[in-house]
């Protein structure tokens, strides 16, 4: 709903591509007053920054390594001071095992601790941290603050090859219930995507023998026969991020075409 956001100054993490941009594009398309997308690509981060601009709102481009608590401290603090307040934040930015390591088996018993920690400290430790930066500001907002994280529906079920990316999404579920609880009435919510078109995904499918075989493995257990799109997350994400939901929170939303609705795979 265009206006749904009207008003409200929003900071996004890794929004230099995929379903952060999205989002963040949606939310100036929605009426938000001014986006602050963050990634620790500076080029990719600066063309979302202009994306932004010119589907209506201000925008700032934040570099940041979510690896590094202060640079995390920073983003939140830059955002609020550049746009006087802080009434959204979406935790977007996440790390899936598979793309830190070119070892073909990385489950849990040959997963190096390296890519662990790393997983970890992007998808979950950053949530934390920079929902703990941003709540002083979130608490002050006289605009409907909310906090919108992204888990993922490998957080409900399990997959193989993907033990931290896993884990750390479960956990962004659990942590997105209990920031419910421990900011209210600030509300946060989090979605939980299935296999979205993103660079991400992509990235994924390229690492694997067979290219069209890996998309059609992960694609066949949906319902909704074909790839979700960045921008269809980026509704959701914004819907929950909106006052048109400000009796829902502690909530956790899959959109993933149907796949965790059976236990069927399509031929």
């Amino acid at each position: 709903m265009v206006g749904s956001l009207e008003g409200k100054t929003v900071l996004i993490t890794g929004a230099g591509q995929g379903i952060g941009r999205a989002i963040a594009v949606e939310a100036a398309r929605q009426g938000a007053s001014a986006v602050a997308v963050s990634d620790r690509n500076g080029v990719t981060v600066t063309e979302t920054a202009e994306l932004v601009r010119g589907a209506g709102a201000k925008a700032e481009a934040i570099v940041c390594d979510l690896r590094v608590r202060d640079d995390i401290e920073e983003m939140v603090t830059r955002a609020a001071t550049r746009f006087d307040g802080l009434d959204v934040l979406v935790n977007n930015a996440g790390v899936i095992d598979s793309a830190l390591t070119t070892d073909r088996d990385h489950g849990v018993d040959s997963l190096s601790e390296e890519v662990w920690d790393t997983v970890y400290e992007v998808n979950l430790k950053a949530v934390w941290l920079t929902t703990r930066f941003a709540a002083p500001f979130l608490r002050r907002s006289p605009r409907g603050p909310a906090i919108v994280n992204a888990a993922s529906v490998s957080g409900l079920v399990g997959f193989p090859n993907c033990p931290a990316y896993g884990v750390t999404k479960a956990g962004v579920i659990h942590l997105t219930k209990v920031t419910a609880v421990d900011l209210a009435p600030v509300r946060c919510n989090c979605f939980c995507p299935g296999v979205i078109d993103t660079p991400l995904a992509q990235d994924f499918f390229a690492s694997a023998e067979d290219r069209a075989a890996m998309e059609r493995e992960l694609v066949a257990p949906q319902l909704v026969d074909r790839l979700g799109r960045p921008e269809e997350v980026a509704r959701l994400a914004c819907f929950l991020a909106s006052d048109s939901a400000a009796f829902i929170t502690g909530s956790a939303y899959v959109i993933d075409g149907g796949a965790l609705a059976w236990r069927g795979v399509k031929g």
